[in-house]
């Protein structure tokens, strides 16, 4: 009995977290802190991606938590690497969504958030102004308080899928994905 609860639990936390695996990420446009404009999924299609999504201010907080094990992971290049040193070939971005009420303040935090990020991050930060609703319908979006995180293969089709703050188990769960999804062992 109790195992086949837990089954039951596990399906449906996998069914309403990971629904939109294998549907392709919706088009977005956004543009960096480097004041770049980048097309979500088509302007990304050389490689497999990581994308990181946040439409509250607490969402976007939590975000922040996962820029440095993200950049550690995902972005740096060691210039000196060992043996055992392995860096990954992805597209990485963290996107906060600005959307209703919070659109005429996207300039303002934009040009606040380029004098407090480090510089090497700022081509990774993509700023959306726009409506809310065709990401939360396409994405699945289920509660506001919680950055998303999407996996994408070459073709923009998601992969992987997880929400919330950063977490230790969440990271080792993304690297896993992007390591299956690309065939590293």
């Amino acid at each position: 009995m109790k195992k086949s609860l837990a089954l039951i639990i596990l399906l449906s936390i996998g069914i309403s977290t990971y629904g939109q695996v294998g549907t392709t990420f919706p088009d977005m446009e956004a543009e960096t802190l480097t004041n770049e404009f980048v097309n979500l999924p088509k302007d990304i299609s050389d490689k497999y991606s990581l994308v990181g999504l946040a439409y509250s201010k607490k969402a976007e907080d939590y975000l922040k938590g996962w820029f440095e094990p993200i950049y550690n992971q995902f972005i740096y290049k060691n210039p000196n690497p060992g043996i055992f040193d392995f860096s990954f070939d992805i597209n990485t971005y963290f996107v906060p969504m600005f959307t209703g009420a919070k659109r005429p303040a996207y300039k303002k935090v934009m040009n606040k958030l380029k004098k407090t990020i480090d510089e090497r991050m700022q081509p990774n930060i993509l700023f959306y102004k726009g409506t809310l609703k065709e990401y939360k319908d396409a994405l699945n979006f289920d509660g506001k308080e919680v950055p998303y995180f999407y996996v994408l293969d070459p073709e923009g089709k998601i992969v992987y899928t997880t929400s919330g703050k950063f977490t230790q188990r969440k990271m080792q769960e993304i690297t896993d994905a992007v390591k299956s999804a690309m065939s590293i062992d």
